[in-house]
């Protein structure tokens, strides 16, 4: 589980680091649509899923989090993450994770709430970020997002 976990929660949270600092401070105030997170949020719910993704799998206990100053819970994620030891994972596969969806109160094998529940929350709150500050006029493209894909200088798919 160790490996299934902490390297997908450290490349979200080092992405979320390069994102929210291509974001002017205005930028994080604004949301995609009435009723979302702001920008803000958003990279507060990736801190706080990075951590849900991992620690809840563990014997270990994850830190707080500030929830208005995003790049400080970015970083205390990603030192939490990285405090995580492949032993903290020994029980992991027999463990239940019974915790909340919204309104929805679920009871699942730590693998289904990894995979199903933890990771795909992860990257939907990154994405609303990144929708945000693209939106917004930021200077990003999809190597921002997943430090994995690569384009030439000025791409787009609609030329």
């Amino acid at each position: 589980m160790y490996t299934a976990s902490v390297p997908v929660a450290l490349q979200a949270l080092d992405q979320a680091l390069i994102l929210i600092d291509k974001a002017a401070p205005e930028m994080l105030a604004a949301r995609l649509h009435p009723g979302m997170f702001d920008c803000a949020g958003q990279f507060c719910t990736v801190a706080s899923f990075a951590l849900r993704g991992t620690f809840p799998l563990t014997d270990r206990e994850p830190p707080d989090l500030p929830q208005t100053d995003p790049y400080r819970a970015l970083e205390i994620a990603r030192a939490a993450v990285m405090s995580l030891q492949p032993t903290d994972f020994a029980d992991a596969d027999h463990r239940r994770i019974v915790h909340r969806a919204g309104f929805a109160d679920l009871n699942q094998s730590a693998q289904a709430y990894l995979q199903h529940f933890a990771q795909p929350n992860l990257w939907f709150h990154l994405s609303m970020a990144f929708a945000i500050l693209r939106q917004h006029g930021a200077d990003i493209g999809k190597t921002a997002f997943d430090g994995l894909h690569e384009y030439p200088t000025g791409f787009a798919f609609d030329d």
